[in-house]
Parts: structure tokens; sequence; C-alpha cells
């Protein structure tokens, strides 16, 4: 992984948030320059300590996003996922079965709010190295994949939240909605493993 400092993270508000990311062909995903650009995606998550982090978050119009949970603090209710660099996206619904997850964003400091998500998805992209992946995931870890992917189709979570009464600060959701919204999420992970 990159050694170099974090890229700066794209503040709701920013005009690039809101574009659409365009698709890369394999040979731009084989060059260096932007195998090096997945290398500081990938540390710039990380040095956030975010679940996962899209290009347009970085002020980059690709469309390329890493997913990565593992110990971490921020969401220790999260189950793990290594490592994912998912290039050029496609996700399908696989059930018309929701959940509500209360989703935050590197892109929108100290805010969380209510969002459905489906409970299951097929993901279909290329991996940095341009093999195709193909799976299913489900449970908590599709909000995930959801919500990353969203940011490549110029999508916010705040533009999902149903119910605005439910948006919060990380200090009022840790006072106020933690406990009941793990209490829900721990079942979900019982039930899908993920």
């Amino acid at each position: 992984m990159s050694t170099e400092a974090p890229l700066p993270i794209a503040q709701i508000g920013e005009p690039i948030l809101r574009e659409v990311a365009r698709e890369v062909t394999p040979e731009e995903l084989a060059t260096p320059e932007t195998q090096a650009f997945i290398d500081r995606l990938v540390g710039t998550m990380r040095h956030a300590r975010g679940a996962g982090l899209a290009a347009t978050q970085v002020f980059d119009g690709r469309r390329i996003c890493a997913i990565e949970v593992g110990e971490n603090p921020r969401y220790p209710y999260k189950p793990r996922i290594p490592l994912t660099v998912l290039v050029n996206p496609k996700l399908t619904p696989l059930s018309d079965e929701t959940f509500m997850n209360y989703e935050g964003c590197l892109s929108v400091p100290d805010l969380r709010g209510l969002v459905p998500r489906h409970v299951g998805v097929r993901v279909q992209a290329l991996d940095r190295h341009g093999a195709p992946i193909d799976r299913e995931v489900w449970g908590l870890s599709a909000g995930t994949f959801q919500h990353e992917t969203d940011h490549l189709l110029g999508t916010l979570f705040v533009d999902r939240v149903q119910d605005p009464k439910t948006l919060c600060t990380w200090a009022t959701f840790e006072a106020h909605h933690k406990a009941a919204f793990v209490e829900r999420v721990e079942a979900l992970v019982a039930r899908f493993g993920a």
C-alpha cells in the first residue's frame, strides 16, 4: 500500500459527489497510475477508519471503490469484509426485502440516519487486476456495498433517508439509538452471517 499522505476527502456540497463516475477500461485499469491511485484510495480509507471509500469521494471521477471492515472501533457490530476493490461495479437486488441501516459517511461528517437497504445484492465488477467478480452479499454487509456503489452514481446516504427525524450526530446516535440499532443488526448478522 501507498505510504503517501492520505488524499483529501470531498465533503457534502462538492460537485463531484453528485457526478456519475465514468467506466474504467481494462487498459486504463492496468496502468501504473491507476494501480497507484487504488493504493492511495485504500490508504486514505484506512487512515480515515472508514468501511469503504469511493473514487469520487477523493475528487476522482473513475468508477472505483474500496471496501474493508476489520477491527474498526467505529463499527464494532459490522461483520468483517476483507479488502475488496470494485471497478465498474453493478449491483442487482436479490430480494425485495429491506432492512433499516443507520449510516454515516466520511463525506458527511458527524451525521447519521436510517436508510432502507436490500438484504441481499448480486455484486458484479472487476477486481483491481481486471478479474471478474460475481458474488452475492447478504445482510449488513450488503448495506455497505450499496452505500459505496451509490457514491459512484452521485448518490449520498442522506438522499435515501426516508424520515429526516432519524438524522443525528454520532454523539446522539451513541446516546439514544445505538443500543436498539445494534440489537436489530445483530439479529440480521445472525440470520445471514454478514
